[in-house]
């Protein structure tokens, strides 16, 4: 599939963001300070970190440090792809706090309302 052909078909603008995330993995092992390379309303991208276990499919608890930690979003995950260099996690559930905040930092690096308005439509019908 081409760049072109993959950026058609996503339905949520991926952000470069640089700050750091804590990752939970179901089977119990504690990443700190994961770097996070791009973020969207669906999900992240992070790069991976060493000892890296888990697989495609496991769920795994995220925290999203912003402001030194001032602000942290939580999100519950699930695998979607894992390479030697990159982890990529869909959103499975997320509180409204921290929806509340994604939706904030998403708003500002989008500077498209409309946009905004049409990527959360698609998280209410994803059809």
């Amino acid at each position: 599939m081409t760049d072109s052909t993959a950026q058609d078909r996503r339905r949520f603008s991926r952000i470069p963001f640089d700050a750091v995330a804590h990752i939970n993995t179901e089977n119990g092992d504690l990443f700190l300070n994961c770097q996070i390379i791009d973020i969207s309303l669906k999900g992240l991208l992070v790069h991976k970190p060493g000892q890296w276990q888990s697989e495609i499919g496991d769920k795994c608890r995220l925290d999203l440090l912003l402001d030194n930690a001032q602000v942290i979003i939580e999100m519950e995950t699930v695998i979607a792809h894992i390479d030697d260099e990159q982890i990529g996690f869909d959103c499975e559930h997320i509180g409204l706090d921290s929806i509340t905040h994604l939706k904030r930092l998403i708003e500002l690096n989008l500077g498209d309302e409309a946009i905004l308005h049409r990527e959360l439509s698609a998280l209410i019908d994803p059809h």
